[in-house]
């Protein structure tokens, strides 16, 4: 079965694949574990501290720990579908997630569980980048649209119920059926790659470059502990200041060497093709703002307005379904109007809801947060599906590889690097209130936490100015 990287027609795929809907099953299924994964542990922390009695610190590496292996991982998919078929890549990271469960559901102690938390990270790294590549192989220009939209929601949904699912099952079960829950899912998803999936790469032995490799797991991996350290410890603290220079520089040698290579472990020429420069930058931008906003809004519904943990976790539920309910429909409104619009749209009705969190007091209505945020998750996705669409239609062939590798590593660093910043404009804002009032201090951290989404948001929208109707693999913009 072989790739080609010429034009084809609306309805023809780049490869023919009998039953793609059920082969993309194994990865979108993947895919919505691992990213229900990354928001789903952080309401069990608490649990997990009393349980096996460790400190908030040591606790915190079970998220931190998670995203970092991710952020190791993402850099190098393109290379591994270079030397591994599709189907032996799928069924590798399933199983490698499905163990990684097991041994965190049974682990006697912290450093077991860790372990399973960090092979749980190594699957998750395989299949994000993957779920975009092989739908934008295996079904036809004219639907790209549609199944972006089931991947948008997949990535974008997952996260948002993560917390709320948790919640229902702490209120039953111990922490160990956090992880037991994943497991029937990832069953359901190796039973789907074993049975339908089609190998749709084309294997070429690329020659690993070590120094690449080295460059990209210090930079990668260094940018996430950096910002992860910075909201333990400060952005001044000399341990994060010299994580983060020692990353960036890595950064910096391992782009430069990308650059000259002729055969680049990732690469990042594709940015100099301007739809994909400008629908990268704004779904980098979006899940920024929701990971950000998604971080803040949990906080401020319980040390704000001064609501239990349950009915935060029932408030936060509306704001979950409209996202996974506008991310579908925005598919469709590409493969009809383009992203230009959509995009702009999104991004307009994402700042109404940013500006009504401002005026959000500990004596506003929790309907009125709920509101706020349900109008924030209908802007967001409405701009995230035509945007990643619209960047990944401007590439061709083995292009597509190396695109969806970018944005969804970018989106790891981008999504830990805003949390990270959310959370030190918190403290400071509730360092800086006026008042006694734990609740009023609180709010004013709020405050400042969505004056950093609001300007994400607005970057966005200038940002969306530059984005045309459609993009098209053989229409590269000048």
């Amino acid at each position: 079965m072989k790739e080609t990287s010429k034009p084809v027609a609306p309805t023809q795929s780049r490869v023919q694949v009998d039953h793609p809907w059920p082969a993309i099953a194994a990865l979108m299924i993947g895919a919505f574990v691992g990213m229900l994964s990354e928001t789903s542990l952080n309401i069990a922390l608490p649990n997990l501290m009393e349980s096996l009695h460790i400190p908030g610190a040591t606790v915190q590496w079970l998220v931190t720990g998670y995203m970092l292996v991710i952020g190791i991982v993402l850099p190098f998919s393109s290379l591994i579908s270079k030397w591994f078929t599709t189907r032996q890549t799928v069924i590798f990271g399933l199983a490698a997630f499905l163990v990684g469960s097991v041994i965190s559901a049974l682990a006697p102690n912290f450093g077991i569980l860790l372990a399973g938390r960090l092979i749980q990270g190594i699957g998750t790294g395989l299949i994000l980048p993957l779920m975009f590549t092989v739908a934008m192989l295996i079904f036809p220009p004219a639907k790209l649209g549609t199944v972006m939209g089931m991947c948008a929601l997949v990535i974008m949904f997952a996260p948002a119920i993560g917390p709320t699912l948790t919640g229902l099952v702490l209120g039953s079960f111990s922490w160990r059926w956090v992880f037991w829950l994943f497991t029937p899912f990832l069953v359901v998803a190796l039973i789907f790659a074993i049975f339908f999936l089609k190998n749709v790469g084309t294997i070429t032995r690329q020659k690993p470059d070590f120094l690449s490799i080295l460059e990209s797991i210090i930079g990668f991996g260094g940018l996430v502990a950096g910002v992860s350290l910075a909201s333990e410890y400060g952005w001044n603290s000399p341990v994060t200041l010299t994580v983060l220079v020692v990353a960036i520089i890595a950064l910096v040698l391992y782009v430069r060497r990308q650059l000259v290579m002729e055969n680049p472990v990732l690469n990042v020429r594709i940015f100099s093709i301007p739809a994909f420069r400008y629908g990268a930058t704004l779904v980098m931008l979006d899940f920024a703002v929701i990971l950000s906003s998604m971080y803040i809004l949990p906080q401020f519904l319980q040390r704000g307005l001064l609501l239990p943990v349950a009915m935060t976790g029932i408030l936060m539920l509306p704001g979950g379904v409209i996202n996974a309910l506008v991310s579908a429909f925005a598919g469709r409104l590409y493969d009809g109007f383009g992203a230009r619009i959509p995009v702009r749209v999104g991004f307009i009705v994402a700042l109404i809801g940013g500006v009504m969190l401002l005026f959000a007091t500990p004596n506003s209505p929790a309907l009125f947060v709920v509101a706020a945020h349900v109008i924030l998750m209908i802007g967001c996705p409405l701009a995230m599906s035509p945007a990643q669409t619209y960047a990944l239609n401007s590439l061709t062939g083995a292009q597509s590889g190396d695109g969806s590798t970018i944005i969804n590593t970018m989106q790891q660093i981008v999504g830990a690097v805003a949390t990270a910043v959310a959370t030190s404009l918190l403290a400071i804002g509730e360092s800086h209130a006026s008042t006694t009032d734990k609740a009023a201090a609180f709010t004013n951290g709020t405050h400042y936490g969505i004056w950093f989404t609001i300007v994400l948001i607005v970057i966005a929208l200038v940002i969306s100015l530059k984005v045309r109707r459609f993009s098209h693999a053989d229409e590269q913009e000048a």
